[in-house]
Parts: C-alpha cells; structure tokens; sequence
C-alpha cells in the first residue's frame, strides 16, 4: 500500500498542523510505504529530509521558478502531474494550509485524477488492501476504494524521529522533469490575482469595560436583542448581472454586488459545471458550509476557473467581480480578481450556533471544570481556543478559529483568551461578545462589546 502525503512548509519551515496530521496519520497505517510531496522552494529541501526520519521512505520536491505564484488551480495541476508518476494507492493532504486556508487544493487533486475522496477526516477506521474506511468531522462514515484522497484535520501531533531513525531521501522534480504546460503552472496558469494587501482590522468593536457582578445581567439583555448582523450591506455602485448562488445562507453576500441573482440547487460538481458553461453567469458564489466548500472546488477545476475562498466582502465595477478575504492566518486581507469566467467564491456565512457559547483559553485552565458547570447552569455551549485544546482542556470539535470551527452565537463570552487572530475568526459572527481577562493589554479586549478585567475566580 502506497500513501504519499502532501506537504506545504509554513513560514517557519516546518509542516502546518493539518499537513503534520495528516502524515502522522499516514504513519500510522501498518505496512504502508509513505511518500512525501511537496511543491515549495529548493530550501524546503532540508525539511523533508529531516521529515524522512520519520518513516517515509523519500519525497519529492517540486522546485522551479515556474510553479511561483501559483493559486489553487495551478498548484492542483502540478501536483496531479507528479502523483500520475508517483502511482499512489491513497494521497493524504491536511485540510488546508495555514497561509491559504482555503481547503481547496485536495479537492481539486481528487476531481482531477478522478481518484475518491473524503474531506475533513477525524478517524482511520480501517485501511486494507484496495480501500480504506474513515470518518469525517460530520460523524459520517465512508468506505472510499483506491486510489483515494483524505483530506485531515487536526487529529494528531507528529510524533519526533526516534534516536536510531535514518534519513531517507529527496527526489527534486522541474518542470521539465515533470512535462508541465508552462501556461497552466505558477503565476501563469493562476486565474485568481492579489491586487492589493492591508491590515486586517476585521471584527474590531468599541469595548466597555464592566464590572464581574455586571456580566450576567448584560449576558441576559444580550440574548434577547437581534443578533448583529455581521453580513455585509452596502452595495456596489455598478451591480453585476447574472449571479449564480448556491446555499441560500450567501444570497446577502450576493444581493450586495447584484440584484439579478439565481438562488440555484445544489447538485453534483458535473452537473453543475455543465449549467454554468450553458448559463454563462457572470459570477458563481458558494455558501461556506463543508458540501459548498467541497463543491465548488471541484467545479472550478471542472471549468478550469479561479475560485476565492471565504471571501467576508464582495464589491464589482459592473463588470469585474473584487473579492476580498483574509489571508496568512488572518493578519492581512487580501483584494482578488478572477481573470477567468466566471469569477467564483465561498463567501464567508453565519454558522448555526448556540445562543450562548462560553470560549475556554489557557488562562481559564485552573477553572475549565468550573466552567463546564457554569454553562450547564446558564445553558451555555463550551468552545475553546487552540491552546486550550492543546493542553487536553477540550476535544478539538470543540476548537474554534482558523484551525476549528467559526461560530455566531448571540452572545460569546471569552475566558482566559488572549485574542490571537486565529481565535477572533472563528467568532467573527457573534453577536455580543464578552471578554474576561485577567490582563488589561489583552488583544481580545479590541474585539469585545464588553470587557472584564478580573480573575476568573471572581467570575466564578
């Protein structure tokens, strides 16, 4: 049985945490020979040999200045080139990387080699000669027969080499040792464009500072007030003509950039793919639930056109569609264009959530037990903060962020966190958000409606 996974280097140099799982899990198949891919710089190179150590056998790096600058499309293509070499019984990706985040490429992989897929994978149930049995994050079982992609979250650390372990070796691949069409790679072959960068501020809000004898008063007038309707609501001064959306959560998102806009079906990627090179719309939005994801990856590489992912803005010149969305792990926002048609999206959606989540951080750790009790008490959802789930606090469904889940409660009240972007992305939508930190200078207080400077204790 032969398992390549793919991995991208972060900034770092070292594998994200859902590329990191993914090989952890790949290692934990009996008897199969793992392979490592990897299209990055030649400086990559020392990370994957370090990673061998572990137990694949090689990897492959695919480095050339053609593939620099590559979107979603054109990194999917090249990556296909070198699995059609390769001969894989499974590929083993992470649910996306933690620069891009748009958990399209192994979708993209998948419909391209025709291989079957399953996405956001939390548990190997079996795996066997010619098909492998998993579960997704949804709690859905799939048998999936080879060749197969899996797409993983967050499900392990990577184990360290053992002392005896030994260094297998790095295979680097060009363009030309791979055959590529120079047109369909890197730059060149990326429909979707950066045209500018800022700061992401997204979410920010005025915070008042309260009292601990304050909060469940102002928890209660939260829950009964409308939820803060977080969609954008201006429009563009030049509205486009002929938008498809799919998932009837993104028809706000829509109706900012057109008023001729089709509500359509949800259908399989070939069926749909089809309709829209008949329909020619101008523009295509997705909604951000894990089938609009999946689906929409598919049929941009069905179309061979670009696609945005989680877009939080939409704005058009009655002719172009500018899609804004954040990027390196939220820190910036980035302003797209598509230079294909249509222009695509998944446009970021309110999550269905509990009216009342309370968000557990690693300095509410003394106090997580205490915690559980209270939101038994008031009704309340436990989440957690990446760190949190780290230290054991919580089960990672219950991670919220970049790397979890996003949520819009009415009303997130935040314990212990300190406020890292990849948390506040997941909260983005919430209503009312209430932040309890022991320190003044937290950043979450920047994202808070309300904000109490005490000890947990003192909550408690």
């Amino acid at each position: 049985m032969r398992i390549v996974v793919c991995i991208k280097p972060s900034k770092n140099g070292d594998p994200g945490p859902f590329d990191a799982a993914a090989y952890e899990a790949a290692l934990r198949v009996d008897g199969a020979e793992i392979i490592l891919l990897s299209m990055a710089p030649a400086s990559s190179a020392d990370m994957l040999l370090r990673l061998t150590r572990l137990g694949a056998s090689e990897a492959y790096l695919l480095a050339d200045k053609a593939f620099a600058g590559a979107d979603t499309l054109a990194t999917g293509y090249t990556l296909g080139l070198a699995l059609e070499k390769l001969k894989p019984d499974m590929v083993f990706c992470g649910r996306q990387t933690m620069e891009g985040d748009t958990a399209q490429v192994g979708v993209g992989i998948a419909t391209r080699m025709g291989y079957s897929l399953a996405t956001r994978v939390m548990e190997i149930v079996k795996a066997e000669e010619g098909q492998i049995t998993c579960k997704a994050r949804s709690g859905d079982e799939a048998m999936l027969v080879y060749p197969a992609l899996l797409t993983f979250e967050k499900i392990h650390d990577l184990r360290l080499p053992s002392i005896r372990s030994k260094v297998g070796k790095v295979i680097t691949l060009t363009a030309a040792d791979l055959g590529v069409d120079i047109s369909r790679c890197g730059l060149a072959g990326s429909p979707t464009r950066v045209v500018s960068t800022f700061e992401n501020n997204t979410g920010k809000r005025k915070c008042k500072m309260i009292v601990p004898s304050e909060l469940w008063t102002v928890v209660s007038d939260a829950l009964v007030r409308e939820r803060f309707a977080y969609m954008p609501t201006e429009g563009s001064a030049t509205p486009l003509k002929n938008v498809w959306v799919y998932g009837e959560s993104a028809m706000d998102m829509a109706l900012t950039v057109s008023d001729d806009v089709k509500l359509c079906q949800m259908e399989s990627p070939e069926i749909i793919a089809q309709k829209i090179r008949y329909g020619k719309p101008s523009a295509v939005l997705w909604d951000s639930s894990d089938e609009g994801k999946r689906i929409s990856a598919a049929v941009a590489v069905l179309l061979e056109t670009g696609l945005c992912a989680d877009c939080t803005r939409l704005e058009s010149d009655g002719e172009r569609l500018y899609m804004y969305r954040p990027a390196f792990g939220g820190n910036i926002i980035a302003k797209i264009v598509c230079n294909t048609s249509p222009a695509m999206a998944t446009v970021r959606t309110k999550s269905e959530s509990a009216e009342l989540i309370f968000g557990l951080g690693v300095g509410a750790a003394e106090y997580a037990e205490d915690l559980r009790t209270l939101a038994r008490t008031h009704g309340a959802e436990i989440a957690a903060s990446r760190g949190a789930v780290d230290m054991g606090l919580s089960p990672y469904p219950a991670q919220v962020g970049l790397t979890g889940k996003t949520v819009a409660p009415k009303v997130y009240v935040a314990f212990g966190i300190s406020g890292a972007v990849h948390h506040l992305a997941g909260i983005y939508g919430a209503g009312t958000v209430i932040a309890v930190n022991s320190d003044k200078n937290a950043p979450i207080f920047e994202y808070s409606d309300y904000g109490i400077i005490a000890d947990i204790k003192d909550i408690i």
